[in-house]
Formats: structure tokens, C-alpha cells, sequence
């Protein structure tokens, strides 16, 4: 069904500020030539203590973080092994977990950081399914969406799995998701959140009521 390597990713974060939260737990799913080949999935010992909030909203708590973590430098070189050039990555929500991704990577190889994000391929599952969906577009609502079976949202590498069958689904619906490369999608009342990507084209992207746009109106054509 894909004929190149494709990352289905999802992070956990200690905040939603990359310049001073860290991922917690971060998960790939890699799939080639329609085939999972790999699947990685680590809590981050951080070094520090995550609040309460965060821990509720992820399911995620200190003790898992200290007893079965692993340290960032060692997802750093993890991350670096996998993300060869010309990989595909795909993510719900793209531009904030990039921006971990980046922000981890900066950390730990400063020299190599922008040469190595700016060599991927990115997809936002969120831009695509706005022009598929009525609001709300969580990945929650995509699952429902498609009809895909149960999902355990507590564990990071479950929604990189439900987003890969949900990737499956949008494919199915319409075979358009390459227009959507490198293309995030952005509220107009809100801006682009963060950090700026040279190698991402940022287009306004307001909510609809309309269900599936045709073609000529979706965010590639804009």
C-alpha cells in the first residue's frame, strides 16, 4: 500500500513548550512497503518531575517515568539511526510533536539537528482530516471517523498504531495524501504555533461544516 519508508509517530510531553518541556514518552511505528518493520516505544527519564496535570492528561506518572524510562541521549541516537533522508513522517497534530522532535534532537546534536528534520518528508493527519471532517478533528474523532476498531489512548505507540490504520482509511477515502507533504494546515484566528519550519508551507486553514471538500478546494490547492 506505501511503497516507502513511513514513521507513524506520537510524543508525550511535560508541557506544551518545546524550549523548556521535554518529551516523556516517545513512539514509532515504521512501516515499509505496506509492512511494519519496527516498532519503538520509550519513556524519557527527564530528570525532573512531571506535574499532576500532566500526568492526568497522559496517563504517564513519575514512577513509570523513573523506573522504566530510559535517558534522552540514548532516544536521541535512536531518533538519528531511524530518520534516514527522504523518510515519510506522520503525525495527528504534526507541528508539535516536530517540534519536540526538533527540539530533542538540537539538544543532543546541535550541528546535525536542522539537516536531519529538514531531510524528512512530514504529514499533518489534523490538516488532512479537516478537509474530510466537520470539527472536532482529534485523533479520537478520526478513529470513530473511519470505524477502526477499539484503541487503548493511554500509551503512546497505541496511537501511533490507530494513526497508521487511520492513514490507511484517509488513503482509501481518497488517494491524495502526498499533495498534503510538507503542508500544515493552520487556524487563521490562532497562527502557527511555535516554531517556524523553513522546509513546511504553512496555509490558513479555517473549520468547515462541510464534510469531505472536493478536491479543488482542499489545502494543497489553496
Amino acid at each position: 500500500m506505501f511503497t516507502i519508508k513511513i514513521i507513524f509517530f506520537d510524543t508525550e510531553t511535560s508541557g506544551l513548550d518545546c524550549s523548556c518541556c521535554k518529551i516523556i514518552e516517545l513512539a514509532m511505528l515504521t512501516v515499509e512497503n505496506g509492512i511494519i518493520v519496527d516498532t519503538y516505544d520509550e519513556f524519557i527519564d527527564i530528570g525532573e518531575f512531571i506535574s499532576p496535570k500532566i500526568s492526568q492528561l497522559t496517563g504517564i506518572t513519575n514512577n513509570m517515568i523513573q523506573n522504566e524510562g530510559i535517558d534522552e541521549e540514548t532516544v536521541a541516537y535512536d531518533l538519528k539511526e531511524r530518520l534516514t533522508a527522504n523518510t515519510l513522517m506522520v503525525a495527528h497534530n504534526c507541528q508539535f510533536d516536530l517540534q519536540f522532535v526538533y527540539s530533542l534532537l538540537k539538544r543532543h546534536f546541535p550541528d546535525d539537528a536542522d539537516y536531519i528534520v529538514s531531510n524528512l518528508n512530514w504529514i499533518d493527519t489534523v490538516s488532512v482530516l479537516k478537509d474530510r471532517k466537520d470539527y472536532p478533528h482529534k485523533l479520537i474523532d478520526a478513529v470513530k471517523y473511519y470505524g477502526i476498531g477499539e484503541v487503548n489512548f493511554h500509551r503512546a505507540i497505541d496511537d501511533a498504531k490507530a494513526l497508521y490504520q487511520v492513514a490507511v482509511a484517509m488513503k482509501n477515502e481518497r488517494d491524495d495524501l502526498s499533495e498534503y507533504i510538507n503542508i500544515f494546515g493552520y487556524n487563521p484566528k490562532f497562527g502557527v504555533s511555535g516554531i517556524k519550519f523553513p522546509f513546511i508551507e504553512y496555509k490558513r486553514q479555517p473549520y468547515h461544516n462541510r464534510g469531505l471538500l472536493p478536491q479543488e478546494r482542499c489545502l494543497p490547492r489553496r
